[in-house]
């Protein structure tokens, strides 16, 4: 059975730091790749980043870019979402997801997804 697993939500001050663990199983890691999705209280969820767990190649929304790092351990299934400087706006349920691919255009990241995780709270107070 295909698993994602968020971890790491938690409430942060303005400007602090959080790290975000996407923990997979269920089919073999190196053959997809992985992204990290938020969805803030009355908006549609949206595609932050991804990475490909074989090439390492990684992508990021301008909102997130130069804040937010995205990593993964291919040994333990497993890819991070570091996320730095937060805003009140970052506020959001974040969720990883797996696609044979992603394609990087923010309005089109969730095209190809095939397996959600159920999400983690993250909140920044200002």
């Amino acid at each position: 059975e295909v698993q994602l697993v968020e971890s790491g939500g938690g409430l942060v001050q303005a400007g602090g730091s959080l790290r975000l663990s996407c923990t997979a199983s269920g089919f073999t890691f190196d053959d997809y790749d992985i992204g990290w999705f938020r969805q803030a209280p009355g908006k549609e969820r949206e595609g932050i980043s991804c990475i490909s767990s074989s090439a390492g190649t990684t992508y990021y929304v301008d909102s997130v870019k130069g804040r937010f790092t995205i990593s993964s351990d291919n040994a333990k299934n497993t890819v991070y979402l570091q996320m730095n400087s937060l805003k009140p706006e970052d506020t959001a349920v974040y969720y990883c997801a797996r696609a044979p691919y992603f394609v990087t255009r923010p309005q089109d990241m969730g095209i190809m997804v095939d397996y959600w995780g159920k999400g983690t709270l993250v909140t920044v107070s200002s």
